[in-house]
């Protein structure tokens, strides 16, 4: 049986941008759920199967209020959107990207994307300790820079500290050129960009010169206290439970700590165990730490990484 639903836009900027550039964005939406979407001025017109049209219907709805709060629409925004509606959940839509996290040195607003990543921004606020546990390309680390910056800019904390175990994955330091900084520096590269990013070159540089931001490899932690800082543990699940112990023990009073990992990529050598995957167990139900579990429905890269991860995900399942 053929259906019809119309809908009605505000405005026809808010059309083009649903459509998207050659109206990529609608023919990803038409094929997923087998239907035909024309537009006359700012009037959309659904035609198809009676399930199709009106999951496409609830989609567009959910594209439109997207839209009107001045968000572009991409490839990932259309594939998340359609996500929830076939999961049954874009009554949460409205949850997603009215929180500004941060503003880059371009301009350009932060916002959580996701359910995930909104329930992860949420934890971060609320909880001293906030471990950010998914795939790759689910904004976990980026997102835990912006909060730092964040609240550095608005003078909740005096100091960044952000820092990553130096694990080889597959690669041996020894064989890098330099002294132990220069040999370290390709591992913390990621946490550099996301930090110019926010701030500029020359800010993060000043920052830097005068020891308010410090990017440093975990052994560094060893031995201090840090207080009034927001401390980033980046790749954690290549931390021995050591190593993740004696960075736990290093916040001190007005601090926050996020620890992001991925606990399907470890690197750590046969035989031992992670850290991060110690602490879930060890530090489950106490009070102002919380455990925050991004999935492949939060991850912001090419479609691709979701289909990648996705299949990791399988192929670890049938090994077990």
């Amino acid at each position: 049986m053929i259906m019809e639903r119309i809908l009605e836009v505000e405005t026809i900027e808010q059309v083009v941008n649903i459509f998207g550039s050659i109206d990529q964005n609608i023919k990803i939406l038409e094929n997923h759920y087998d239907v035909q979407v024309v537009h006359r001025g700012t009037q959309l017109k659904i035609t198809g199967g009676e399930e199709g049209t009106e999951k496409a219907h609830r989609a567009l709805l959910g594209l439109i209020a997207v839209t009107a709060r001045g968000e572009q629409i991409s490839e990932q925004t259309i594939r998340y959107v359609m996500s929830l509606v076939d999961d049954g959940e874009d009554d949460k839509l409205n949850f997603i990207g009215k929180d500004c996290v941060a503003i880059t040195a371009k301009g350009k607003p932060i916002k959580p994307k996701t359910l995930g990543q909104r329930t992860y921004i949420e934890a971060i606020r609320e909880s001293v300790i906030t471990f950010g546990i998914g795939p790759a390309g689910t904004g976990k680390t980026y997102l835990a820079v912006a909060m730092a910056v964040t609240a550095l800019k608005n003078k909740d904390i005096d100091r960044i500290i952000i820092t990553r175990p130096a694990v080889e994955a597959g690669e041996k330091l020894g064989f890098l050129p330099g002294d132990l900084q220069n040999k370290v520096d390709p591992y913390l590269r990621p946490l550099h960009d996301a930090l110019y990013d926010m701030l500029g070159v020359e800010t993060y540089q000043k920052y830097v010169e005068k020891g308010v931001i410090e990017v440093a490899p975990l052994a560094y932690m060893r031995g201090r206290t840090l207080d009034d800082s927001y401390i980033v543990l980046d790749e954690a699940q290549n931390t021995t439970p050591e190593q993740m112990k004696m960075f736990l023990t290093r916040i001190g009073f007005g601090s926050r700590a996020i620890v992001t990992g991925d606990i399907t990529q470890i690197d750590l050598p046969e035989g031992k165990k992670s850290g991060l995957k110690e602490v879930m167990r060890i530090l489950k139900g106490i009070k102002g730490i919380t455990f925050c579990t991004l999935t492949e429905k939060d991850v912001v890269r090419h479609p691709l990484v979701q289909a990648i991860v996705k299949a990791y995900e399988r192929d670890e399942q049938k090994k077990k």
